[in-house]
């Protein structure tokens, strides 16, 4: 197999900008769908496609962002001013906020486990998709995320659960790096080389 020395340079530098950081252009609807064609294209056993997509773009992201930030205030209504216009924004940081949607279900074949793991493949290739076409990414999941409230507010469907929220424009600031963790750390080797 031939390496792909341009792949490896990516996966090397890839990072994610703060959804706060994104501003406008955003993709375009036929982007959009190019990214989630390549999204798609994930591990998958049995085939089920376990996850669906829902794009929030323009108007409609303050109007949501707005309740979602009416839930938030109910629930804490000491918020501090800066919490309370964090809240407002949820949705409308990013030009463009796909929520991947897991939709892991009972199957006599394939745990829901591994359909959820095929979810955050989802997510991964989403966030590489956008980079692909130019953009910065992120992958949020946030209190709404969990809550069932906001469910009705976002699009999710009863018995589905959000595997994350891929906020999408164009970087404000270059990306900076983080700290990894050390292979020592997180590897163990079994057997010898071969």
């Amino acid at each position: 197999m031939k390496t792909d020395i341009r792949l490896i340079d990516y996966l090397s530098n890839r990072r994610s900008i703060p959804a706060f950081q994104m501003a406008a252009p955003g993709p375009g609807r036929a982007e959009i769908e190019q990214m989630l064609r390549l999204a798609s294209r994930v591990p998958d056993h049995g085939k089920l496609a376990p996850w669906r997509f829902i794009v929030y773009r323009g108007q409609e992201r303050e109007r949501i962002s707005a309740e979602l930030a009416r839930i938030a205030i109910a629930d804490k209504p000491d918020l501090s001013a800066e919490m309370v216009t964090v809240e407002n924004t949820r949705l409308s940081r990013a030009p463009v906020v796909v929520a991947v949607v897991s939709t892991a279900a009972p199957h006599f074949k394939v745990p829901e486990w591994e359909q959820l793991m095929s979810a955050g493949a989802v997510c991964l290739n989403l966030l590489m998709a956008a980079n692909a076409h130019g953009f910065a990414s992120n992958w949020l999941t946030e209190w709404f995320a969990f809550d069932a409230r906001a469910y009705p507010i976002l699009g999710v469907k009863p018995g589905e659960k959000v595997a994350g929220f891929i906020h999408i424009g164009t970087a404000m600031v270059p990306p900076t790096e983080r700290p990894r963790p050390d292979l020592k750390e997180i590897v163990s080797w079994v057997g010898e080389e071969g």
